[in-house]
Formats: C-alpha cells, structure tokens, sequence
C-alpha cells in the first residue's frame, strides 16, 4: 500500500481565499452571501458543462474555444466548489478523502484476490 501523503490543506485555503472574494461581491450586489443549496447549483452547472466539454473533446459537441483548456479550467472550478461547500457544511476533506480511498482500495484489493482468475469465454 501507498504511504497517505495527501495534503488538501494548501489547495483547501486558496480555495477559501477565493470564496471569501466572491462573498464581498455577493454582500455588494445582493446583500448577501450565496446560501448552500446556491452554491450547490453553481457546482451542478459546472459539471453539467464538464459533460458537453467530454462531447467537444471528442468531436461530437461544437463549443467556442478549446476543450482541453476549457476542460482543465472546469475541473480546477470543480474542485474548488468541492472545497467550499465542504467548508459550508464543516466537513473536514482532508479526513474524508483519507478515509474514502482507503475504503474504495481495501474494497478493490478484496475484490482482485478473490477473482484473480483470468476471465475465460
């Protein structure tokens, strides 16, 4: 097994910074701040578009610009809002991520020693 060498923390704070960007412009124009099930939809409509920019980068989906460029800007986007609302709901994603890999690998491990059979037709 990997040594756990993840540190979220580094990107989790810039991600934070930024947020607190947008919440002075929320307060300005709105009033407000955006509520969770706001930044939700924000987040939803990101990886909508991360479906249609998969189409473009296959060729089957015209969109203006380049889709790799786009791509990696709306994943970078994704993770930021993944940071946010972890911290909206005081979820601790360091631990999280720790935790859910090491669930999904044992599980997969378990998996390929029962079935280390090759597959035959």
């Amino acid at each position: 097994m990997l040594e756990q060498t993840s540190s979220l923390s580094g990107a989790r704070t810039e991600a934070l910074e930024v947020r607190a960007l947008y919440e002075v412009l929320e307060e300005r124009f709105n009033g407000r701040t955006w509520s969770i099930p706001e930044l939700m939809i924000g987040f939803s409509n990101d990886v909508g578009y991360i479906g249609r920019l998969l189409l473009a980068h296959d060729g089957t989906w015209d969109i203006d610009g380049d889709p790799r460029t786009e791509l990696k800007h709306k994943l970078a986007e994704s993770l930021w809002w993944t940071f946010v609302l972890a911290d909206k709901l005081g979820l601790d994603l360091d631990e999280a991520y720790t935790d859910t890999m090491a669930s999904i690998r044992a599980g997969l491990e378990s998996t390929i020693a029962r079935t280390n059979q090759p597959h035959q037709n």
